[in-house]
């Protein structure tokens, strides 16, 4: 009897001892990336509010040069001018009035919201040769990335990166793309860059939304995502294609996936029923009832 009550001691005591090396090696950053980011997918991203339907905005300009643009475009400051030389926008401009004023306001509330997100791990070098499964990467302070980055994780997954975490840090980008693990194209909705600076890009095949504390430049290359900057945002040879995103962002004036042409019982579609074509009375915009299957709102 004796022996028996020392064993289940013994046994609970390693019991706890296991559980707390579980607790303090979580805690202290152990185990890998994959397991202390299960939980970061489409819903841990923030809210975006009146923003979610632009692709370009900045605050007192934006200026796009030999560039093409696939989606809404404004800028947030009263009267603020969007400058146009050979470039193509297939969407709304908004120049300074109330709906860019309103979408720029949501948008810094939102640069708040990422900036307040907790690191998962911290990153240095240039992300070259590097694979990153889903969760919060922070740089401490500026990040100069080229080469390809590998994203391994599920459809849903989201990686959300953090440029100067400790108060100041720009990011550049040279010659600098994304690929998934399974060689296809990251969805844009998945990758978000919040920069606490300036960020610069010049002849990459950019992914994701950029949500930076001062201007956005872009020069040559490709962009898919969207470009939100405190300062003036400049396109110059670039082809940029606004991101549908969470929640149907990005892009209204001309984003076809913003549309709701299904029709009822077809499936959610997290689409805008008031930016859709009335092709036939099917469409979920006329009608059905929220949620799954049907419209959702």
């Amino acid at each position: 009897m004796l022996r028996s009550v020392a064993l289940l001691q013994r046994n609970a005591g390693r019991t706890a001892i296991l559980s707390f090396a579980v607790f303090f090696a979580a805690a202290c950053g152990g185990g890998t990336v994959a397991d202390r980011t299960a939980a970061i997918s489409a819903s841990s991203v923030p809210s975006f509010g009146a923003a979610s339907t632009f692709a370009v905005l900045g605050g007192p300009a934006v200026t796009c040069t030999d560039s093409s643009i696939i989606g809404d475009v404004g800028a947030g400051f009263p009267l603020a001018p969007v400058t146009r030389t050979n470039c193509v926008i297939t969407g709304i401009v908004h120049e300074g009035d109330a709906a860019a004023i309103a979408a720029y306001a949501d948008f810094l509330k939102t640069y708040d919201a990422f900036q307040a997100l907790p690191c998962d791990q911290t990153l240095t070098g240039t992300l070259a040769g590097v694979t990153l499964t889903p969760g919060v990467y922070c740089f401490d302070a500026a990040a100069t990335l080229t080469g390809l980055l590998t994203l391994n994780g599920p459809t849903n997954g989201v990686w959300i990166f953090k440029i100067g975490t400790l108060g100041t840090g720009a990011l550049t980008g040279t010659n600098f793309s994304m690929v998934m693990a399974d060689g296809s194209v990251p969805a844009c909705n998945s990758v978000y860059w919040w920069v606490a600076q300036a960020a610069t890009l010049t002849d990459s095949t950019f992914i994701g939304t950029i949500l930076a504390g001062d201007a956005i430049t872009i020069t040559r290359g490709t962009f898919s995502g969207d470009a939100y900057a405190r300062a003036a945002v400049t396109l110059t040879g670039d082809a940029l294609t606004g991101c549908p995103g969470v929640g149907g962002r990005g892009g209204g004036g001309g984003h076809p996936k913003d549309h709701c042409n299904q029709g009822v019982g077809n499936g959610p579609e997290d689409c805008d029923p008031g930016n859709s074509n009335h092709h036939n009375p099917s469409n979920d915009e006329n009608g059905g009832t929220p949620g799954d299957p049907g419209r959702k709102r």
